[in-house]
């Protein structure tokens, strides 16, 4: 009788170390979500009538870029948005300028779920998501917003340099 081969279950077994679980069946919903949602938007916006911008101005640009990285981090690392991160994260430590490390907790997509809010990174993709459907279907809203946020970041910065010049005095 010949030897039978086996196969794994899915595609995704034997990506990972059998103690590292990577929920990569989660990840793929993710991804398929937030490329279902930004489509979506896009496809409703313009059925709506809404055209997309032709061209992005530099100063669009950068405030979206500044919004972005201020919101994903106020998202992901804020000590006051903890409670939106506290189902899928376990709280590690205070890391200063108002910040929190969190670490992903549980399985499948509560893990999935707790990395993606754990990490600023991860998060700017949505953000950017958000914000760019935003300049489609509603451009001086998102202006305003993304003027807020920048202004935030912006703020953000000067107190740093502000610690960092009491202290070298």
């Amino acid at each position: 009788m010949p030897s039978m081969t086996r196969f794994p279950r899915s595609p995704l077994d034997g990506y990972a170390p059998p103690d590292a679980e990577r929920p990569l069946a989660s990840y793929s919903l993710l991804t398929s979500v937030f490329s279902a949602s930004f489509v979506g938007a896009l496809l409703a916006a313009s059925r709506a009538g809404y055209k997309l911008p032709a061209q992005f101005s530099t100063k669009d640009i950068v405030l979206t870029g500044l919004a972005t990285h201020k919101l994903s981090r106020l998202i992901a690392r804020d000590k006051v948005t903890g409670f939106a991160r506290a189902p899928f994260t376990r709280f590690q430590e205070a890391t200063g300028h108002a910040e929190v490390d969190e670490a992903p907790r549980g399985h499948g997509l509560q893990l999935a779920l707790g990395e993606l809010l754990v990490c600023p990174y991860c998060l700017a993709q949505w953000i950017a998501g958000a914000f760019t459907v935003g300049h489609v279907v509603a451009p001086r809203v998102t202006r305003l917003l993304t003027a807020m946020w920048s202004a935030h970041a912006l703020a953000d910065a000067a107190q740093l340099a502000y610690s960092a010049a009491e202290k070298r005095s």
